[in-house]
């Protein structure tokens, strides 16, 4: 309940190194609530990330981010042992609205880019649902172009666990392509397809259509996210 400063004592600035100066510059740009991410990468490109097996702690993990370079590294760790290495599925989502988090509702460009950051990383629905609250909390109420960039996430979730490669919903009209190496029973969406004639068609080269009910766009949304789950369980079964 109380307020917390830190102060930093330093010596002349003619007195510190190229180094030490940029850290300075980057601790008196980020001193918001919530710029210790920002402060740590402003520092992974400072100095360099390192080598994730060795002792070194200068290195060129900052030339390709930190996330893709733990990435690279699993991959090859992966092939060096003989396993088989399977690209992550990222769904392409295509809806009629608008997605996007607006400047007057998150002004702070480095705050809205984290916000950005945190959803592409979402997997799990229950991360949105707090995620959620934590924007009404910190902003307000959350204008129609930020829901629907969550309800936009929400949907690359749900095609993740169903290995959806490509959804698109134009109107009433559904269109699902898949993966078929992401779906560990890939023949349970036929199952689905003869069990509810006459809803679905399933075409030869793997896509689903369906006609969604005349239920206004928010109804379109809820069918689709049923359907998802549906799929994921003849799928994943």
């Amino acid at each position: 309940d109380e307020q917390a400063y830190a102060y930093l004592f330093i010596p002349k600035e003619s007195a510190l190194g190229s180094s030490a100066k940029k850290r300075l510059k980057v601790l008196m740009e980020h001193s918001d609530l919530g710029s210790g991410f920002q402060i740590a990468m402003s520092d992974l490109q400072i100095r360099g990330g390192g080598s994730a097996l060795g002792v070194s702690q200068s290195g060129k993990i900052a030339a390709v981010g930190y996330d893709m370079f733990l990435e690279l590294m699993e991959r090859t760790m992966s092939e060096l042992k003989g396993e088989p290495v399977m690209e992550n599925l990222e769904p392409e989502i295509h809806v009629e609205m608008s997605c996007f988090i607006p400047e007057d509702y998150i002004p702070d460009i480095d705050q809205r880019l984290l916000a950005y950051r945190r959803l592409a990383k979402m997997i799990v629905l229950s991360d949105i649902a707090d995620f959620k609250e934590e924007l009404v909390d910190r902003y307000g109420t959350m204008p129609v172009e930020a829901t629907n960039l969550l309800l936009k996430i929400m949907l690359k979730v749900l095609s993740i666990k169903a290995g959806v490669k490509r959804l698109e919903l134009k109107s009433r009209n559904l269109t699902l392509s898949f993966s078929e190496v992401h779906q560990k029973h890939p023949f349970g969406i036929i199952d689905m397809v003869t069990s509810s004639p006459g809803l679905y068609k399933f075409t030869p080269d793997s896509v689903l259509k369906a006609r969604l009910p005349k239920t206004g766009a928010n109804n379109a949304l809820a069918k689709t996210k049923n359907i998802l789950k549906e799929i994921a369980q003849h799928v994943n079964c």
